[in-house]
């Protein structure tokens, strides 16, 4: 019996519970629902029997399920079975150059299914936002915090990130934010923890947002500001006027001109100096004042140049009829300069009756409430506060974008917001599409400006292999006994020792792999019989069993195959965000080729019109060769019913000037034409040659199986 998990597994739409209706399979469920999944991964937990929650699937009549006591698992089902045999034939295999595979997993574990539309903002740790495909594990952003009667804004960390492909739902609120995300992502309302959809009872039974709901937060994040030229005037204007010094002086020797702007953060002083600099002037950087016991540093910039000065001076002239993106850089500016933001109030001081003024009617202009506040300061300085509460902070902050990061924190303020956030429509959008999540420190996250659930703590992530695979679903069926049916089914009279393929179905290095281990009993099972096998995969948890690999292969042949269609890190996290990037895989494979391994790398999918042009095929092919590959095969896009669907929409947002030439190459099925793989695999070769690349020969142990011919089959995208 395996551990706890604390993973979400998924069974693949494309991988189907049917396989167990063949005459040879024979299964047994075995089912616990545990309670505690705090206990080291490799430690037992006692569990209890359970029904099956939700009903078995037809194929497996008369069994239990395994599932969990914990909402981060809802809808989360293992399928353990004890399978009668292991070891199956290929259908077809005369397309294929092996007869025989081992599947130890039906379905597949890579995904997770709480996940939101790739260019959801989240709020990053210093006041900015960044949609959530872009975020990276290490990014500091905003989660939660229950402190005391409150649950408060702290700052945490990105842990992992991956994607998914999912049923996508548009959740609309009485403010207007809208929210995209799966079926399955659940969001903080007035009654806790709701999922975007559910059931009252019956399988889907789970809480679920209903129009009777208001989401908890701040609502819809404003769209930062464009650094136009304006823009750039603007908050020039703004900080200058607010806080520099710039005239000309006459003495009894001449005019002197000056411009200096002193200030303690560096981060306003650095874009001042960049917008002067894009507009032709130059300054010098200068310690103004050195660090106190009750003050900072303060650092300055300076030009004494009549046309610097004079330039300036006119860089900063009152407009006659000032633009929205010229206010949107004044209010930044000025509040650079002279604002702060301190125990949640808001205030921008002065003393200039014309900087006052701009700074209301700016402000009216956007729709921002304040007030006008005389606190009786010398040089008749008075303060404009801002009211409206944490959610009219930070549409100021993300509307006009100030440069300093340390004014914009909202670190323990108090999610008590009153924010028009009720639900109002929950729409299926009828389209499965790329979604993405994260994990993070405190479990959650602000997505569009409410409290959004990450998919779990992941405190497995140093035993699991943590990329994230695409296009599965919600269960997954585990061979418990996968080891000792090879071994078995290795001694049988019948069995010739033929070659045995791992990986081109499903592959055997998915997540579940970190919690189940079946491959290690698999390939002592090969090795102890000097049964030849290949593996193929994209996941790294292959170098866990680097050893008995090793073993192996001073046995029998061992061939090892890494998928790696292109380089390009962009286009690997728009097409592929939920595989190991191409960097983690061919570091996979130096390190296996350092342990005395040649492996052939699958150069699959190569997209037309995407990664089949001489410069990306160069790179790659020069990639592989460099981390030591000793073969590479390239593979052409490969577009099955679902995947085709996906990828085709997909294709029409992101390039829809490819459209095109995706229905003429693909107009006949799920192959390119046989004209287009001949022409990709002669370039392909013609870069191998150059880089050195070459197959291994036959006969050596630890050579891979020669890979299939590009004609006979091409790697599916999804």
């Amino acid at each position: 019996m395996p551990p706890s998990c604390t993973r979400r597994l998924g069974f693949g739409p494309r991988c189907p519970a049917s396989h167990l209706r063949s005459p040879r399979t024979r299964v047994r469920i075995v089912a616990v629902r545990w309670d505690n999944l705090s206990a080291p991964p490799d430690e037992e937990v006692p569990g209890r029997a359970a029904p099956a929650t939700p009903p078995l699937p037809l194929a497996l009549p008369g069994a239990v399920a395994r599932t969990f006591d914990t909402p981060g698992f809802a809808g989360m089902t293992f399928y353990e079975v004890q399978a009668k045999s292991i070891i199956n034939r290929v259908p077809g295999a005369s397309r294929v150059p092996f007869e025989w595979t081992i599947n130890p997993y039906r379905g597949c574990s890579h995904a997770c299914v709480y996940c939101m539309a790739g260019d959801t903002p989240i709020l990053m740790a210093d006041g900015r936002t960044r949609p959530i495909s872009e975020l990276e594990p290490g990014d500091r952003i905003y989660g939660t915090e229950r402190r005391g009667a409150y649950r408060r804004y702290v700052v945490t960390t990105v842990l992992d990130k991956w994607s998914t492909v999912k049923r996508a739902y548009r959740v609309t609120l009485e403010d207007g934010t809208t929210l995209v995300a799966s079926g399955d992502h659940r969001f903080l309302s007035d009654r806790g923890w709701k999922y975007v959809t559910g059931a009252m009872n019956g399988v889907g039974q789970r809480p679920y947002l209903t129009t009777n709901n208001r989401l908890i937060g701040t609502g819809r994040f404003a769209t930062p500001p464009k650094l136009s030229a304006d823009y750039r005037r603007g908050y020039l204007c703004g900080t200058v006027r607010g806080d520099a010094h710039l005239g000309a002086h006459s003495y009894a020797y001449g005019t002197v001109h000056q411009f200096r702007l002193a200030l303690v953060d560096g981060e306003a002083l650095d874009r001042t100096q960049r917008f002067l600099t894009d507009a032709g002037v130059e300054t010098s950087r200068f310690s103004f004042a050195p660090a106190s016991a009750t003050r900072r540093a303060i650092t300055a910039i300076r030009t004494s140049k009549r046309r610097d000065v004079e330039a300036i001076t006119e860089l900063i002239r009152w407009p006659d009829a000032p633009g929205d993106d010229w206010r949107l850089g004044f209010l930044a500016g000025i509040f650079d300069a002279e604002g702060s933001c301190s125990r949640g109030i808001f205030r921008i001081s002065n003393g200039d009756d014309r900087i006052l003024e701009e700074t209301r009617a700016a402000m009216n202009h956007f729709g921002f409430t304040w007030v006008l506040e005389d606190p009786g300061l010398p040089n008749r300085v008075r303060q404009i506060r801002l009211t409206g509460g944490l959610t009219a902070r930070l549409r100021f902050f993300h509307l006009t974008d100030p440069a300093i990061t340390r004014k914009r924190s909202i670190e323990g303020a108090a999610l008590k917001c009153q924010a028009a956030l009720r639900v109002v429509s929950i729409e299926d959008l009828g389209l499965e599409l790329p979604l993405w999540d994260i994990t993070t420190g405190t479990g959650d996250f602000i997505a569009n400006g409410v409290v959004s659930h990450n998919c779990f703590a992941r405190n497995t992530h140093t035993y699991l292999d943590l990329d994230a695979g695409a296009d599965f679903d919600r269960k997954v069926i585990v061979k418990v006994n996968a080891g000792e049916l090879v071994r078995r089914e290795l001694a049988a009279p019948r069995w010739r020792g033929a070659h045995v393929a791992m990986g081109t179905n499903v592959d055997c290095y998915q997540r579940a792999e970190g919690r189940y281990r079946l491959m290690p009993p698999i390939i002592e099972a090969l090795r102890d019989f000097a049964n030849p096998f290949s593996i193929l995969t994209k996941g790294t948890l292959i170098l866990r069993d680097l050893p008995l690999l090793r073993q192996a292969a001073e046995v029998t042949r061992v061939g090892l195959s890494y998928s790696v269609g292109f380089v390009d890190e962009a286009l690997w996290r728009a097409v592929e965000p939920g595989t190991p990037s191409p960097r983690r895989r061919l570091d996979a494979v130096r390190q296996l080729t350092d342990a005395g391994f040649e492996v052939g790398v699958l150069m699959a999918p190569i997209l037309p019109g995407l990664s089949d042009d001489d410069e990306s095929i160069e790179a790659t092919v020069s990639a592989i060769a460099a981390a030591g590959a000793t073969s590479v095969t390239p593979l052409a896009l490969h577009l099955r019913p679902g995947a085709r669907e996906w990828y085709a929409h997909w294709l029409a947002r992101e390039f829809p000037h490819l459209v095109p030439r995706y229905r003429q190459l693909y107009r006949a099925g799920a192959y390119a034409p046989q004209a287009y793989q001949r022409e990709l695999t002669a370039r392909v070769r013609i870069a191998s040659r150059r880089h050195g690349l070459h197959r291994g020969e036959r006969g050596d142990n630890r050579r891979s199986p020669e890979p299939p011919p590009p004609q006979a089959e091409q790697l599916t995208l999804l």
